[in-house]
């Protein structure tokens, strides 16, 4: 097998705003090989640079992944006073301030399009003894804030929102947090997380309940820093007042960009692809047991663990997919992944049902309605229902005569139809793609060179 590797193509001084004109062409066919290594892990990136920010001590990151999301939470520290060294090819060196070293920023923080920014910051800074206000783009200024905001409260945070209860956030220095025991009403990562930052900050103990297990990067990372967190079922809880002492992280290549390659070799005949160093976190592996359910041809090899994180190199091969209805277990380990499955789904024999994942509703898009809608335009049938949807697998028609698909600024709907050329029967034009770049740096190049016919066009 060749090898290839990830280019990224945003550096820490480069500008966060995206153009806004770029799209993708997509040539019908092709067969996916070779042998590469996607960008760093989104979620643990932002982690890593937030705890290492509050840690004592340096922190040295590997494998950070250099996309618009990560550089925002980056440059938010900076401006609150924290030295980073980096990101120079996924090598960051972080000087923490501990977890009352924080100053002022001198206006408001960018987090761009990153909700986990947002949300987890919010908890992180509800704590400090400043004012701060966290802004975003459009997109990620209309995503609902209050089922942060609102648990926050209770532990007396002083955060305000907007009249819809969206960004910008405004905090203002809370006389003390309080810890409390807090019951999720739904399943969210992002939620769980910004608490148990709070929770830092927070005199007596800070307590989360799920109501179905999600990502535990934010409680492993912990542990690294030698924070004490306890897990009991699906309670999880800590104690506020620690301290966090700086160490080394490895982090994995990120299972959600991934995604979308499992995808795309798993629908194109002939294909025959090993993605190197893979996050397998067990919350984080649904994509990978749904299309096995589907009838995927997967294989994780050399299974081992970098920090607190485990990773596998995957071997993916084309395989005949069947369509399923998908395990609701299986659904908060798969939240990011659906727009790629969704592919597989058209792609696949038989029907393919989704339910109890309303989440996909307020991501960077509608991500049920748009993706029904381009499905639409490929000659799928494609039922979006509140909380899921019905596809029936079929043939995919060529976009040219119905018009170009529309990716509403969603990286995730942008790459995910990026793979539908594979089995499409004609071009196919994906408008809005600029933002791609916050969580896949050099996709196109990337996707190009294991034989995806993709070619970036602009103005």
């Amino acid at each position: 097998m060749a090898r290839f590797s990830a280019i990224s193509r945003v550096s820490a001084g480069d500008s966060l705003a995206a153009p806004t004109d770029l799209r993708y062409q997509i040539t019908p066919g092709g067969t996916l090989t070779g042998r590469l290594r996607v960008p760093g892990d989104k979620s643990i990136s932002h982690r890593s640079i937030m705890l290492a920010a509050i840690a004592e001590g340096e922190t040295r990151i590997s494998g950070f992944l250099e996309g618009a999301d990560a550089l925002a939470t980056l440059a938010a520290f900076r401006q609150m006073g924290v030295v980073i060294d980096g990101p120079n090819a996924g090598e960051v060196r972080v000087h923490g301030v501990g977890m009352h070293g924080l100053h002022p920023p001198g206006h408001a923080l960018d987090m761009g399009n990153s909700g986990t920014s947002m949300r987890l910051l919010a908890g992180l800074l509800a704590g400090q003894s400043f004012p701060v206000t966290l802004a975003g783009d459009a997109s990620l200024s209309r995503r609902p804030m209050r089922r942060v905001t609102e648990p926050l409260a209770m532990m007396r945070a002083r955060i305000a929102t907007s009249e819809n209860g969206t960004a910008p956030l405004h905090i203002e220095p809370a006389a003390g947090l309080a810890g409390i025991d807090y019951v999720l009403p739904v399943a969210s990562a992002q939620v769980k997380s910004s608490v148990l930052l709070a929770g830092l900050s927070a005199s007596g103990e800070t307590c989360v309940t799920e109501p179905a297990r999600t990502r535990d990067h934010t409680e492993r990372m912990l542990t690294a820093f030698g924070y004490s967190v306890r897990r009991q079922g699906a309670r999880v809880c800590l104690t506020g007042g620690g301290r966090l002492s700086g160490c080394r992280l490895a982090i994995p290549a990120d299972i959600s960009s991934a995604a979308f390659l499992l995808v795309g070799a798993s629908i194109a005949p002939g294909s025959d692809l090993l993605l190197e160093a893979v996050g397998i976190n067990p919350t984080r592996v649904g994509i990978i047991n749904i299309l096995r359910a589907m009838g995927a041809d997967i294989e994780l090899l050399d299974r081992r663990t970098a920090g607190s994180e485990p990773l596998a190199d995957i071997r993916v091969c084309s395989a005949r997919l069947k369509g399923i209805r998908i395990p609701l277990d299986q659904v908060p380990l798969a939240i990011d992944e659906f727009p790629a499955i969704f592919i597989a789904a058209a792609c696949a024999e038989g029907e393919t049902i989704l339910t109890g994942a309303e989440e996909l509703r307020v991501k960077e898009s509608d991500r049920i309605q748009v993706m029904a809608d381009g499905l639409a335009r490929l000659g799928i049938l494609a039922e979006p229902r509140p909380d899921g949807i019905r596809i029936v697998g079929g043939e995919l028609g060529s976009t040219t005569v119905t018009g170009a698909i529309d990716a509403h600024g969603d990286h995730r709907i942008a790459m995910s139809f990026a793979m539908a050329g594979l089995r499409s029967s004609g071009l196919i034009e994906i408008h809005d793609c600029a933002n791609v770049e916050t969580s896949f740096p050099g996709f196109a190049e990337l996707a190009a060179s294991t034989g995806l016919g993709i070619e970036e066009q602009r103005g």
